[in-house]
């Protein structure tokens, strides 16, 4: 970290920057990319003490030549759950570190849902004082609806006792999911809005427009992240809403919404990535990724870079972060031209990253987290046909909004059961929290299963175990091996576990390496594809598309605990029309 200013500090600083002192690092022979200026200009760039002195270059006690390369500021991602990379946050932060990001701001709403405060104070004291700095939103919706059992329920008194408590990592209120309540001014919903006044506060409103969005947009919201139309992200441009465009591992709506920035409204639009896979991290990289997505569909790489720094660094009141000038913080990646954008040297707070140490804090493992009422008998799965119609939800590729269809079930011995001939899989969601039994039934079409079943712990944003499969015994087997597991992710078919991943942290991140997770991730890649007849070329994220179709804030149609959840309407619906 920048060394703690003091008078003696401060002096230190002033004598590096007249050029009385030298630096402890000058990166010589840059070609900067300079954010607050808006051009790429030649700069030899001298650090002291952890933050940017000057362009004046001098002596140094260390030297980098980047030989004509191009200087860029440190990444900061705006938008993120460190929980869906399913790696405790100091390996998170040493996965993300080469790929040039120095800071993120993260919404623990995932492991709230679980564990409540104390799987917040987790995430806060497991990445206290790491090289990246992460940042965290006090999350908004736990539970997000009563439409879902979730483990915890956190109020506006609990919103303003965490932001006063830890005022320098806890930056605002997190994403906002519950627009309904919001648009109709529910109370619950209100209080937590005025509990995060004068702090930034996100929003979530996939698809609201007009007097609606009018109405979400006064309570206080300042930015959206769920756009998936160019017209949506428009509207939310026009109400003055700061527009997060989202490419993550599921969600991807960076080539429909680009187009909209351009140089007058570019400061209003920040690259995030929401929900990052660990193998898509280890193998395309983070915001660098974006940032190189984003060259490829014609943005000026001065402005892709913007969006990936300073951008998010202003909208979120990052004091001297985002930007290669005198007083920031000195965090810049060293690129070898503006395409690729490979990254040849990341310099955190002043320092190489080769010299930097992430920290082992997986003794700070949080309880184990798996309450599960009673056994689950194969019986309990069976689905009596009512009727010749029945909703089931429909997997958008690319996306986390899921459409509502209607079909007529397959019928066997008078139950509705999977047909892997129409992708048609049952769906399974079963209470793990609080014991109360509670097991959600329905169909789900575009997950690809001709056999077995997968299962995961994970399955926004309540996190009970959610399970797909074509039948009902490798379903149930799917699901007891992760009730004794306590939480992660299986894969089964003929009553054999083809694999597996144990998630040790409230069943939702694993404190083990991320060679280690990348591996298991691996062989549950391959049991998967083994089971849905893929090739390796053909890409899939089955797990992250499963883990939102319980996501009941999202629309169109979603399974909880409780049963279906009509997401537009708002209410619970029954599986027979």
């Amino acid at each position: 970290m920048p060394v703690a200013e003091n008078l003696d500090v401060l002096k230190h600083r002033l004598a590096v920057a007249r050029g009385d002192a030298p630096a402890d690092l000058r990166i010589k022979n840059a070609r900067l990319l300079n954010v607050l200026s808006g051009e790429i200009h030649d700069a030899d760039v001298t650090i002291a003490d952890g933050v940017f002195v000057g362009f004046a270059g001098g002596e140094a006690v260390e030297t980098i030549d980047a030989a004509g390369r191009y200087l860029c500021p440190g990444f900061i991602d705006g938008h993120i759950h460190i929980e869906s990379t399913l790696l405790s946050p100091p390996v998170f932060a040493r996965a993300v570190a080469p790929h040039g990001t120095c800071a993120v701001v993260s919404d623990p709403h995932e492991i709230a849902n679980v564990l409540g405060l104390p799987g917040i104070e987790y995430m806060l004291a497991c990445s206290q004082d790491l090289p990246v700095t992460c940042y965290f939103m006090m999350p908004s919706c736990v539970p997000a609806t009563d439409m879902a059992t979730s483990g915890a329920r956190l109020g506006a008194m609990d919103v303003a006792a965490m932001l006063a408590r830890h005022p320098d990592r806890i930056l605002g209120l997190a994403e906002v999911m519950n627009f309904p309540g919001v648009v109709a001014g529910d109370d619950m919903v209100l209080r937590k809005l005025i509990a995060a006044r004068g702090r930034v506060i996100d929003g979530h409103a996939p698809g609201l427009t007009g007097r609606a969005l009018d109405a979400y947009a006064t309570a206080g919201p300042g930015s959206d992240h769920e756009c998936t139309e160019l017209d949506e992200a428009r509207e939310k441009l026009r109400r003055g809403l700061h527009i997060m465009i989202r490419q993550g591992s599921t969600e991807k709506n960076l080539e429909t919404l680009i187009s909209l920035v351009t140089p007058d409204n570019a400061a209003q639009f920040s690259l995030v990535s929401d929900d990052r896979d660990p193998t898509d991290l280890s193998r395309e990289g983070h915001l660098n990724a974006l940032v190189r997505q984003a060259v490829a569909l014609g943005v000026p790489p001065l402005r892709a870079v913007a969006m990936a720094s300073i951008n998010p660094a202003r909208y979120f009141g990052l004091n001297r972060r985002g930007a290669i000038a005198p007083g920031y913080r000195a965090d810049a990646v060293l690129v070898e031209n503006l395409t690729s954008f490979s990254i040849s040297q990341v310099v955190l707070a002043g320092r190489r990253l080769e010299e930097w140490e992430f920290a082992d804090r997986s003794c700070l493992t949080p309880p184990r987290a798996m309450r599960v009422g009673g056994e689950l008998a194969e019986a309990r799965l069976a689905v009596p046909a009512t009727s010749s119609r029945m909703r089931v939800i429909g997997i958008v590729p690319g996306q986390i909004v899921t459409e509502a269809l209607v079909v007529a079930p397959t019928v066997r011995d008078g139950l509705a059961v999977a047909d892997p001939g129409r992708d048609l899989a049952k769906l399974a969601v079963i209470e793990r929290h609080k014991g109360t039994g509670n097991l959600g039934l329905g169909f789900v079409q575009g997950l690809g299963l001709k056999a077995g079943a997968i299962a995961g712990t994970v399955a926004h944003d309540a996190h009970n175990i959610i399970v797909a499969g074509v039948n009902d015994a490798d379903m149930a087997l799917a699901a007891r091996t992760l009730m004794v597991s306590g939480g992660g992710f299986a894969v089964v078919r003929d009553g054999q576990v083809l694999a597996q991943v144990r998630l040790a942290v409230a069943g939702l991140m694993s404190d083990a390496p991320l060679e280690v997770v990348l591996s298991g991730l691996q062989a549950l890649d391959g049991a998967y594809r083994e089971i849905a007849g893929l090739s390796p070329h053909v890409e899939a994220h089955p797990f992250m598309a499963m883990s939102f179709l319980s996501l009941e804030v999202i629309p169109s149609l979603k399974l909880t605990d409780k049963g279906l959840v009509d997401v537009m309407a708002f209410a619970p619906v029954p599986l027979f029309l």
